[in-house]
């Protein structure tokens, strides 16, 4: 009779040491962070300015504010065009990636790129975003007129169209939250760096601010 008792306090305490088990690593589980890369040209890598000034590391400080566990990779290149993005995606992936965001064309823009090479470069990013099943967020960038206005509609379409195609998300503009302020190089000057293409400090807060409301629902698409 001692010896089932025995017998059996033990199986059942195997048991218990086995549920504790189960539910430690769901719950370190649910303690890893959310894993987005955000791939992207200069603007994304910081480009000018120290290491904490940057897109990526002040969207991280944004997200943690806003109470969200996310590692954001910074996967930004400067001087990378589409293609470039196209051609490292696959390989700046990592298991535990979960998410996106493509913040790339301004290259393209300033190499005068076709835009249907840079429509199907942005394309084959998305194919391997799908393949790996993640999330996404399309930030987009728009031409500027001395294009010519067919190139101009071509090249801003290819963004929300792409998104409305794969069913991701998008961001119009990554210099959105500038915008709120001006559009002319004199009421942005405040807010660039001397060559009048990448944001200072000040200016990449104005970026994040506007922005991280769609980081935050990408991070949100990949907790449902």
């Amino acid at each position: 009779m001692l010896r089932w008792f025995t017998y059996g306090a033990s199986r059942m305490l195997s048991k218990v040491r086995m549920a504790a088990l189960c539910l430690s690593a769901a719950t370190a589980a649910q303690a890893e962070p959310i894993e987005v890369i955000a791939l992207g040209d200069s603007l994304t890598a910081g480009y000018g300015l120290i290491d904490q000034n940057g897109f990526v590391p002040k969207m991280r400080i944004w997200l943690e504010e806003q109470g969200l566990d996310v590692r954001l990779v910074n996967a930004g290149v400067s001087g990378d065009t589409t293609a470039g993005g196209l051609s490292r995606v696959a390989w700046s992936l990592t298991p535990s990636t979960d998410a996106l965001i493509v913040a790339l064309g301004g290259n393209d823009l300033l190499r005068g790129l076709d835009p249907s090479v840079s429509r199907a470069n942005m394309e084959g990013i998305l194919k391997v975003a799908q393949e790996n099943d993640l999330e996404v967020l399309i930030v987009g960038m728009e031409a500027p007129g001395n294009y010519g206005p067919e190139y101009k509609a071509e090249f801003d379409a290819l963004y929300p169209e792409l998104a409305e195609a794969y069913g991701v998300l998008y961001f119009p503009r990554f210099f959105e939250g500038l915008y709120q302020v001006g559009e002319t190089p004199a009421e942005l000057r405040d807010y660039m760096q001397m060559d009048g293409i990448h944001p200072n400090a000040e200016g990449v807060d104005l970026i994040v601010e506007a922005m991280g409301p769609a980081v935050a629902e990408l991070v949100a698409r990949v907790k449902e």
